[in-house]
C-alpha cells in the first residue's frame, strides 16, 4: 500500500499496526471479512531536523472461498473467524519520488461456519452384540497372563491411568 504524508519524508524512523477489528458473514460460497486498522509511520522531515508520526486508517474487505460444505443448510450457520496473525508492518520504505511511504502488511486469518448438518444412522431391528473369542479373554489362573491382559494395562499407561501397574507374577481382577 501507498501512503502519502503531509510532508515530504527524509527517512522512516518506525512503522506499526494498531487497532485491527474485524466481521465476517457467510455470502455463497464464500467468508467476507471486512475489517479496518491503523497504519502509525514515525519519520523525519526536513533534512533530518523534524520527525512526526502520519497515521491512516485502513479497510479491507477479504474473501475467503469455503473448501467443504454440507449442502442443504439450515441458513442458521455460525460464522467464526480467528485472527491468527494481527497486521504487522513487514517492510516500511520510501518511494522513489520521494513524496510516498511504500508499506508491506501482512495479516492472517483462519475463517470457519458451524452449524447444522443431518446424518444418516442405520437402525438393526434385531439387537446386535459384539462377538467376543472366548480364547480373548485373560484369566488369572493362566500362566504369565493372556495377551488381553498386557494391552489393558499398556492402553492404560497411555492414557495416564496406569498407576498401580502390577508385576507379572501378581494377579488381579476386573
Amino acid at each position: 500500500m501507498t501512503l502519502k504524508p503531509p510532508n515530504s519524508p527524509t527517512s522512516i524512523l518506525g512503522c506499526w499496526v494498531i487497532n485491527h477489528t474485524h466481521q465476517a458473514k457467510k455470502v455463497g460460497k464464500f467468508i467476507e471479512v471486512t475489517g479496518k486498522f491503523d497504519v502509525n509511520v514515525w519519520y523525519s522531515h526536513q533534512e533530518h531536523s523534524k520527525t512526526s508520526v502520519f497515521t491512516e486508517s485502513i479497510p479491507y474487505k477479504d474473501r475467503i472461498r469455503l473448501h467443504y460444505r454440507d449442502e442443504p443448510t439450515s441458513g442458521h450457520e455460525e460464522v467464526i473467524v480467528d485472527v491468527v496473525q494481527h497486521p504487522n508492518c513487514t517492510e516500511a520504505i520510501i518511494s522513489e519520488c520521494g513524496e510516498k511511504f511504500c508499506i508491506t502488511i501482512e495479516r492472517e486469518l483462519m475463517a470457519e461456519v458451524v452449524g447444522e448438518t443431518k446424518v444418516c444412522i442405520t437402525v438393526h431391528p434385531q439387537s446386535f452384540e459384539e462377538e467376543w473369542k472366548f480364547s480373548d479373554e485373560s484369566s488369572s489362573h493362566e500362566q504369565g497372563h493372556g495377551p488381553g491382559r498386557e494391552q489393558a494395562q499398556v492402553r492404560g499407561n497411555e492414557q495416564g491411568q496406569g498407576q498401580n501397574h502390577k508385576s507379572p507374577n501378581e494377579s488381579s481382577s476386573f
